[in-house]
Parts: C-alpha cells; sequence; structure tokens
C-alpha cells in the first residue's frame, strides 16, 4: 500500500491531532482519566464507559497468545497501563507509550512490583517512532479513534512495517448515535470540548486495509456500553 509522503512537522494533520491530544490528557482529562481507569467511584454514565473499556482490554487481550515469554508487545497508547500490566504479567517485553506524560507517569506508578517473567518499559512520546524497534505484537485501543480514516491507516501502515505477528486496534464505528453527537459537538468551541472522536465506517476501514500489503484482516468485535462505542480489528501479518 502507497502511503503519503510524510508531511512536515507542524503542517502533519496527525501531529497538530498528537499534540491536541497530549495537552488535553495532561490538563483539563488528566484527573477523571485517572479516576476512570481506577476503581473509584464515577458517575453512571463514566461507569458506563469504564465498564466498556473494560470489555474492549479484556477482547483484545484475548486475542494475544497466553504466553508471551520473550516477546515484545507495543501497547500504542498506554494511558495509565493496565494492558501493558496484564501483558506483562504473561511475560511480554512490553513497550507502553503514550502521548500524555502524565498518564505515563501513573501508569509506572501503578506497576505492581512483582510482574513475573515480564518487563514494561514506559515512554512519553509518539507512537509511530521508529526509534522503537520492531515488535511481535502491536495494540492501540482507543488511541486512534480521534483521526480520519486516511491519517488512522496511514498510521497503522506505519506501524506494520514495525510489526512481524498482529496489529490489534480499536476505531469508532459510524453508528446514527456516534454520527449525530460528532456532528453537535462540533459547534462548541474547541475549549469547551475534548479533541473530537471521529466515526468512521467500518467499509472504508475495511477497504483501505485491504491495500495493505502483507496484511490480512482478521477478527473483530463491536464494544457498546452505554456513551462506550468502539469496534476491535485484527490485522494479521502473512506470507
Amino acid at each position: 500500500m502507497a502511503t503519503r509522503s510524510p508531511l512536515p512537522f507542524e503542517a502533519s494533520p496527525y501531529a497538530e491531532r498528537r499534540e491536541a491530544l497530549a495537552n488535553y490528557f495532561d490538563s483539563t482529562a488528566r484527573q477523571a482519566w485517572i479516576d476512570l481507569t481506577s476503581d473509584v467511584k464515577v458517575s453512571g454514565i463514566r461507569a458506563t464507559v469504564r465498564a466498556g473499556r473494560d470489555e474492549m482490554r479484556n477482547t483484545l487481550l484475548s486475542w494475544l497468545p497466553d504466553d508471551l515469554r520473550r516477546t515484545r508487545v507495543l501497547d500504542a497508547g498506554c494511558g495509565t497501563g493496565a494492558l501493558s500490566i496484564e501483558a506483562a504479567c504473561r511475560g511480554a517485553e512490553v513497550t507502553g507509550i503514550d502521548v500524555a506524560a502524565g498518564l505515563v507517569e501513573v501508569a509506572r506508578e501503578r506497576t505492581p512490583s512483582f510482574i513475573g517473567h515480564g518487563r514494561i518499559r514506559w515512554m512519553a512520546g509518539d507512537m509511530l517512532d521508529p526509534g522503537l524497534g520492531t515488535f511481535a505484537h502491536v495494540v492501540a485501543m482507543d488511541s486512534l479513534i480521534h483521526y480520519s480514516p486516511e491519517d488512522l491507516v496511514d498510521a497503522l501502515a506505519q506501524l506494520a512495517e514495525r510489526c512481524t505477528g498482529s496489529i490489534l486496534f480499536t476505531f469508532a464505528p459510524r453508528t446514527k448515535l456516534l454520527g449525530a453527537m460528532h456532528e453537535i459537538g462540533k459547534v462548541f468551541p474547541k475549549s469547551d470540548r475534548s479533541p473530537a472522536i471521529v466515526p468512521v465506517r467500518e467499509t472504508e476501514v475495511r477497504a483501505r486495509l485491504e491495500r495493505l500489503s502483507g496484511w490480512s484482516i482478521g477478527r473483530t468485535k463491536r464494544v457498546q456500553s452505554g456513551f462506550y462505542t468502539s469496534q476491535a480489528l485484527e490485522l494479521m501479518r502473512h506470507g
């Protein structure tokens, strides 16, 4: 699959959105995200989001091998680290990276003193950085839902260059509810809302991914829990 020529950092839509996400999750949303990913009591709406995220994380983990010893895993958009920690407990050598340095610090603090044979390298930065090296598996849970279909698949294409096994990612499926929420959200000033989730059509994502040479589409699962709607898709390297 031919990808677009890289744009200068300042002009790249991906880079601009990434910086907006970093600022949002390290300021406005930091405490809310810490609470959401803990066991403290949250509101009914946030409780549905927590339940949905738990189900999605468990789904993605179930698509990884049970035995991950001596296996490199990239948690691309690790947030406060729950998926990274569970993968490490299976023996994985995990790199957990997120644009929000504050959330990465929370992940580091939440890491148990003993995680079996696994290891975790926590980092704040760009999940597309080629300097991170090559991985057997890449997991991007809800970290690409803020990007257009074109930028989403471009990001997956770059991750595919450094992955030897599977890429598990999620996107926001375009349903009537998500589509309406997205349109309504546009009328509010940017300072009053989080970076928008971009609902995309599954058919469009699949059509773009089918042009990704050396990869095939595997399992899929949609999780819907109250205000949380996300769809997982598995990409598998072949040949």
